[in-house]
C-alpha cells in the first residue's frame, strides 16, 4: 500500500461511526459522503480548496450536470483506471449509467470501502459487485500532503 494511501485509509477509519448528516462535514458529529471527503481533505491539506455550495439530497437529479465528477477532476486531477484503484483512492459512484455520479467513498482495500451511508453512519462496506459496477471514477488525492497532520 502506498504510504499516502495508508494514511488516507487510517484517517477515513477515524470517521467510522460518525452519524449521517446531510451537508455535514464534522467527524464524530455528522457528515454525508461529500462531507467525509471534505473532512479528510482538511486533515491532509489544512483547508478546503473551495467553498461547497448548499445542495439538496437529490441535487444530482435536479441539475442534470455531473457536478461531483467535475469537482473531482478539478481538485484531484484526471481519473485513474478502475483496474489501478488502490487503498486511499477516492471512489465516485453513479446509481445508473444515465445518471450523474452521486456518491463517494474511500477505497480501504481490495474488497472494502469507507463511506457515509444515508440512514446509517460512516461505515466500512464490502465492495460487492453491486457497488463495484456503479463506480463512475477513481481519483487519487493530490501529492504533497501536509506532513504535520494525523
Amino acid at each position: 500500500m502506498r504510504a499516502d494511501g495508508a494514511r488516507i485509509v487510517a484517517l477515513a477509519e477515524t470517521w467510522i461511526g460518525t452519524p449521517y448528516r446531510h451537508q455535514g462535514a464534522t467527524r464524530g458529529v455528522g457528515c454525508d459522503c461529500i462531507g467525509l471527503i471534505r473532512g479528510i481533505w482538511r486533515e491532509l491539506y489544512g483547508e478546503e480548496p473551495e467553498p461547497v455550495p448548499a445542495y439538496a439530497g437529490d441535487w444530482a437529479e435536479r441539475s442534470g450536470d455531473d457536478r461531483l465528477l467535475d469537482a473531482a477532476r478539478r481538485l484531484f486531477g484526471p481519473p485513474v483506471p478502475v483496474s489501478e484503484a488502490a487503498p486511499g483512492d477516492l471512489l465516485l459512484f453513479r446509481w445508473r449509467p444515465d445518471c450523474a455520479a452521486k456518491h463517494a467513498g474511500i477505497l480501504a482495500g481490495p474488497q472494502h470501502f469507507i463511506h457515509a451511508y444515508e440512514q446509517c453512519a460512516v461505515t466500512r462496506s464490502a465492495l460487492v459487485p453491486g457497488w463495484r459496477r456503479r463506480i463512475a471514477a477513481v481519483h487519487r488525492f493530490p501529492q504533497n500532503l501536509n506532513k504535520t497532520g494525523c
